[in-house]
């Protein structure tokens, strides 16, 4: 089957290559991929500039809808034919205290699909039983391939942040991620400002039809102004950081109001410079994000079972993983939005 494949460490080293179809060993399932997602890590490794351990050869791609094929020994909780999506922590310690608390994504064993076991840009992927969670049959395959980073927003808002109705939530980058985590925010009844750039204007007007009312262009229009008026200069209850990039960390820092939430998604790929002194002088409760944990999916699968949040309106591109290039390149411009890559026959 054709797969795409970081063959080597260091920039660049990707190509697309036959390689076997897995087979399930003890408690793994064997899944037929129908949909996967191309997520801003999946470029961090193509230009080998992330922090995540990563064990070349491997196929790329960790975002994911599909069907279960066939299972390894002692699965009995999973069939054939049925329609699942499946964490990315293929394997973790289970004895450390982040393991111990239920926060697995931070241990320091853990072991991800699509760095260090082969992953989802391909026809056939194996997974750990454990990790899999059933798809509603409303959700459809490519909605589905979005429930990952959406596990990723759920476990950032809803694990690291409070957001209670009527706060004014600051969500910076809109992007899938920034896309995802406004909604999120508005179905805990937040009033929630989407700021970009003028290369961000057809993302901002999509947030438009999904209910994100206040959005800003900062290169047209002051944000700060934007939230003094919503907050009466307080600043916004939390700021969601979804960019990656050095001056929305900056600019959100300083429109988060005193002890307010700030939580940074977004990675930059770099180091980035900022104002430690805003932190304590402003007594912010400051994270970091990585990941996702079982709650937090369970969350996003309801969040879109429901009908709060609208994954289907993100797509913007679904591309064969053989045209793997154009796709890396609309996501680093900023065109589009979702890019979905999908198997090709051999």
């Amino acid at each position: 089957m054709k797969a795409l494949v970081k063959f080597d460490h260091g920039p660049g080293n990707l190509e697309i290559r036959n390689v076997p179809v897995p087979v399930p060993g003890a408690g793994e399932v064997l899944v037929a991929v129908k949909a996967a997602g191309i997520c801003g890590s999946d470029l961090h490794i193509y230009h080998s500039d992330i922090a995540i351990p990563v064990r070349p050869p491997v196929v790329i791609g960790h975002e994911f809808s599909g069907v279960v094929c066939d299972v390894g020994d002692g699965v009995t909780e999973y069939a054939p034919g049925e329609r699942i999506v499946s964490e990315t922590a293929y394997s973790f310690c289970g004895r450390c205290s982040q393991c111990a608390s239920g926060f697995y994504n931070l241990c320091p064993e853990r072991r991800t699909l699509g760095y260090w076991y082969n992953g989802v840009f391909t026809s056939y992927t194996v997974v750990p039983a454990a990790r899999i969670h059933r798809l509603p049959d409303v959700v459809d395959d490519v909605s589905g391939a979005m429930i990952e980073p959406l596990a990723c927003v759920t476990h950032a808002i809803y694990d690291l942040s409070v957001i209670r109705a009527g706060d004014v939530v600051l969500v910076s980058g809109p992007g899938a991620i920034g896309l995802m985590a406004a909604q999120v925010a508005k179905a805990q009844g937040a009033v929630v400002v989407l700021a970009g750039t003028a290369v961000d204007t057809a993302r901002l007007d999509l947030a438009r039809t999904l209910g994100i009312l206040e959005t800003v262009n900062i290169q047209e229009e002051s944000l700060v102004d934007r939230i003094n008026q919503l907050t009466g200069s307080e600043g916004a209850d939390c700021v969601i950081e979804c960019s990656g990039n050095a001056a929305a960390t900056n600019a959100g820092l300083t429109l988060c109001k005193k002890r307010g939430y700030f939580v940074q998604i977004g990675l930059g790929g770099k180091p980035v410079m900022f104002d430690l002194d805003t932190v304590c002088y402003r007594e912010l409760k400051f994270s970091g994000s990585l990941g996702s944990t079982k709650w937090s999916w369970n969350k996003a699968i309801d969040l879109v079972h429901s009908g709060r949040v609208n994954l289907s309106a993100l797509a913007s591109h679904t591309l064969p993983i053989t045209r793997w290039r154009e796709a890396f390149e609309l996501f680093e411009n900023k065109r589009g939005c979702k890019l979905i890559l999908t198997p090709v026959a051999d």
